[in-house]
This record gives structure tokens, C-alpha cells and sequence, in this order.
């Protein structure tokens, strides 16, 4: 389940006290660069847009992150990003938390798309998107990642079928 991420959630993440009483996972959910980062990012992108960033909790922990990279472009694009608690990845968090993420997304009246980039060798995160819904649209060169795969997968306010964005992949 993904939970709207706050200012005050990302202090708690920050000093590694569980946020909202919930725990935390045994591993770190991101590094402390990561979080300061996200924190940042999510600052920002509330000036324009909420939600920013929402907090994947399983079983009430706190296992990973999810993120609006940008408020959405002019055509309604939304881009996300995510990541999982080392301890808890390969059992499906990451699928289930952007299950969560195209779901929030169809039922919001502004995202008529939502679009991720994934590392030409992040196989595991390319599979998460693809048993989303998500359709490859191309690649791009980032300065930090190198090659990237670009991803997007329209909602319902984009005109998708809403039985297919909301496919049971639980």
C-alpha cells in the first residue's frame, strides 16, 4: 500500500525514527543522500502538484518510496520513480506499490499519462513496469544513469480502457 509521504514523514526518515508509528524495514529504506534528495524533490514538485511522494508501507512498515519526479507536463504526464528497502525486494513490493501508483493516477482527473525511466540493466524494475501496464516509448541518454528505457502507460483520463489500467496484478 503506498501512504502520502509528508514533510514530516522524510525528517523522521532522515533521523531514522519510523515515521507515523509505523517501522521501519530492517535495511534502510534508501540511503541518507537518497532521502535528503527525495525530500528535496518533493518540496519542490508540492509547490506545483500534490501528491509528491507517497511511502510504501507493507504489513506497517516502511519498505520503499514512491515519487513524482515533476509536476505533470502540459499533456497531463506524469513522471514516477521508486524504490524498495533492500531486504524486502524480489517479493513483489515494487509491483504491488506501482499497482498503487497507475490506480491513484486513473482515479485523478489530471494525469492522462504516467511515464517512468528505467537503466537498460535494472531488468528487475523494466518487469515491475511491464506487468503495470507500461509500454516502452523509447530510450534517452541521461549525464548520471547513462542509457535509459522511457516507459509510459496512459490512465483512464488519457483515454486508456479503465479495465485494462486497472488489471489485477495483486
Amino acid at each position: 500500500m503506498i501512504v502520502e509521504a509528508e514533510a514530516n514523514d522524510f525528517k523522521a526518515l532522515i533521523a531514522q525514527i519510523p515515521p507515523r508509528g509505523l517501522r521501519l524495514a530492517q535495511s534502510e529504506v534508501a540511503p541518507l543522500a537518497t532521502l535528503r534528495m527525495l525530500k528535496a524533490l518533493a518540496q519542490r514538485v508540492r509547490r506545483a502538484f500534490k501528491p509528491a511522494a507517497w511511502l510504501i508501507v507493507e504489513d506497517g512498515e516502511v519498505v520503499g518510496l514512491c515519487s513524482v519526479i515533476h509536476p505533470p507536463s502540459s499533456e497531463g504526464v506524469v513522471e514516477i520513480g521508486y524504490g524498495v528497502a533492500p531486504c524486502r525486494q524480489g517479493r513483489g513490493v515494487a509491483r504491488r506499490a506501482v499497482f498503487d501508483m497507475v490506480e491513484w493516477a486513473t482515479s485523478d482527473p489530471r494525469v492522462q499519462a504516467l511515464a517512468a525511466n528505467t537503466s537498460t540493466a535494472n531488468i528487475k524494475s523494466q518487469r515491475v513496469l511491464e506487468a503495470n501496464g507500461f509500454e516502452k516509448i523509447g530510450a534517452r541518454v541521461d549525464k548520471e544513469d547513462g542509457l535509459l528505457i522511457c516507459w509510459r502507460i496512459k490512465t483512464a483520463a488519457g483515454g486508456a480502457d479503465p479495465a485494462a489500467v486497472n488489471s489485477p496484478l495483486r
